[in-house]
């Protein structure tokens, strides 16, 4: 069975474009980000108080409504971020500058660390707002990543998200 990647939901003047490694085998399967029933993505935004309710990854495009888009620095599909090559980043981190030049948000959120270093080539990195974009004018923030893989306790996930406020 051939995966197929999902649309980007971007348009311009997004106050946050969030940016995820790439699509779960679940969401590849719907077409809708953040599908899996195990991330926590929906739920970490309504619980840091970005958006009003616990959106569905079926409404997923409704984020624009808001001002978020979506997109993934790699589009292929896997069942986890280690399957993703160091070719297959490098031409992620490269359409998403074009992306991100194109759209102009105002706040980007790398949904994992590990996402902000496959863009940025940087390896100390903290939550939270980053110090020196690569793109110029644009505000860059780390987030942990949604998937319930990570080990990091739900409240701690949303106090960074929190964070994200300030930008809507």
């Amino acid at each position: 069975m051939q995966l197929e990647p999902i649309p980007d939901h971007l348009q311009e003047g997004l106050k946050i474009l969030f940016v995820g490694f790439n699509p779960s085998i679940r969401s590849s399967e719907t077409g809708f980000h953040y599908a899996n029933p195990t991330n926590r993505f929906w739920k970490i935004l309504f619980e840091a108080g970005l958006t009003p309710r616990k959106f569905r990854p079926d409404e997923n495009s409704e984020l624009l409504a808001l001002g978020f888009g979506l997109t993934n620095i790699v589009a292929r599909p896997t069942k986890e971020a280690a399957e993703i090559s160091k070719m297959e980043y490098a031409e992620g981190a490269a359409l998403l500058q074009q992306k991100i030049k194109t759209y102009r948000p105002k706040a980007i959120c790398f949904v994992g660390k590990g996402v902000y270093q496959e863009y940025s080539k940087k390896r100390k990195i903290q939550w939270g707002l980053q110090e020196e974009p690569v793109i110029p004018g644009i505000v860059e923030f780390v987030a942990p990543s949604s998937s319930g893989l990570v080990r990091i306790k739900q409240r701690d996930i949303v106090e960074v998200y929190k964070g994200l406020k300030r930008f809507i």
